[in-house]
């Protein structure tokens, strides 16, 4: 027997071996393979092309698909009309007509389910090429062999009780089979690439899920560092580890529209600050005050800014009827000149404002 066939036949053992893709749970048992499908670099002129996603009933009562709705007549769907029993499986079927040009696609379905509260959100994804390119014009961020488009990737929002997958596509630029394991992973986060080893001169998936955890609220990084065949390797950029980001929100699903209407609702005297005119490394001190108009106390679970020096004074819980003030320091010292706009994003108990987002604008000289 050939060495190719050997090695052929060991790709095939290890890749069997790889861990599933952790299931999402949706309510009422039902739980979903994957959320998000990447065909990722695909020809223009290679036609259509398509994905299922399997709904699997783990619950004790039958399941309904009512209805799934594309964003455009590009992306055709099919899914599975009868009652999905407990116990067995489900589909969406979709198909991307890949006729639209040599861009970037994201493609949505929204899916209809019985006993589920919010429709669930499917996406297509990839990108379409009028001509060829290599894999290190496609990937151009290194791990050694292993190769991706970014090294800092979005996972986008999730709510308390849940979690949240995203998968790219990752290559080996090396004409050998590369196994890929991650150690120092951050708590919370679950990642995998399938097939591997990935194939020499081949891509792969690289899945990754964020699950929800009440000690860390709004933008959170994750980390985890990629070892190839058992070795860590420094970036192109000289960082050894992959950076995942994801949002978590208070999840209201269980409160009822009388109860959400009666929950905690600041009301903000001005959502933007402005500071006018300052010259470079002056401190800027906008301040913020708000009013609670709901009847039940109103709290921040956290503060973000995408600042890059920044602290703000503490915010206390504000019972019912009461108005509170706090400030948000910027040091103005790194940030370029020019027009200025900062977001500042609060994380809070509110059933109608979850999120909050409010401004700091000026001219820094």
């Amino acid at each position: 027997m050939k060495t190719n066939t050997y090695i052929a036949i060991l790709v095939a053992l290890i890749a069997g071996l790889a861990p599933a893709y952790s299931q999402e749970k949706l309510g009422n048992g039902l739980e979903i393979d994957k959320t998000v499908h990447n065909f990722g670099d695909i020809m223009l002129g290679s036609g259509p092309v398509s994905c299922t996603f399997t709904l699997t009933n783990r619950g004790d009562k039958p399941a309904v698909i009512y209805n799934v709705v594309s964003t455009c007549g590009c992306t055709g769907v099919k899914w599975t009309k009868e009652p999905i029993r407990p116990g067995m499986s489900g589909t969406v079927s979709a198909t991307y007509s890949n006729d639209e040009g040599p861009y970037p696609f994201d493609k949505n379905l929204t899916v209809y389910l019985s006993d589920v509260k919010k429709p669930l959100i499917l996406k297509l994804r990839g990108v379409s090429h009028q001509k060829e390119k290599s894999l290190e014009e496609l990937y151009p961020v290194s791990y050694g062999p292993l190769a991706i488009r970014e090294s800092e990737l979005k996972c986008g929002n999730l709510e308390q009780g849940g979690m949240k997958s995203e998968a790219v596509i990752v290559a080996n630029l090396s004409r050998k089979p590369i196994d890929i394991r991650f150690t120092d992973i951050t708590e919370g986060l679950e990642i995998n690439v399938s097939p591997n080893p990935i194939p020499a001169r081949g891509t792969a998936e690289m899945s990754f899920t964020v699950k929800a955890s009440r000690e860390k609220w709004g933008k959170n990084w994750y980390w985890a560092t990629p070892t190839i065949n058992g070795q860590s390797c420094t970036s192109s950029k000289g960082d050894s580890r992959i950076g995942i980001w994801a949002f978590t929100k208070e999840n209201f699903s269980s409160f009822s529209d009388a109860r959400k209407a009666a929950g905690a609702r600041p009301t903000f005297k001005e959502s933007t600050w402005s500071f006018g005119n300052v010259r470079q490394g002056e401190t800027i001190d906008a301040e913020f005050t708000f009013t609670n108009d709901g009847k039940e106390p109103f709290c921040v679970y956290k503060v973000d800014s995408d600042a890059c020096c920044w602290s703000h004074s503490t915010i206390p819980v504000a019972p019912p009827g009461q108005r509170v003030s706090f400030r948000v320091h910027l040091d103005t010292s790194k940030m370029p000149k020019g027009e200025s706009l900062t977001i500042v994003t609060l994380t809070t108990n509110s059933p109608l404002r979850p999120i909050v987002n409010l401004f700091i604008a000026g001219f820094i000289q």
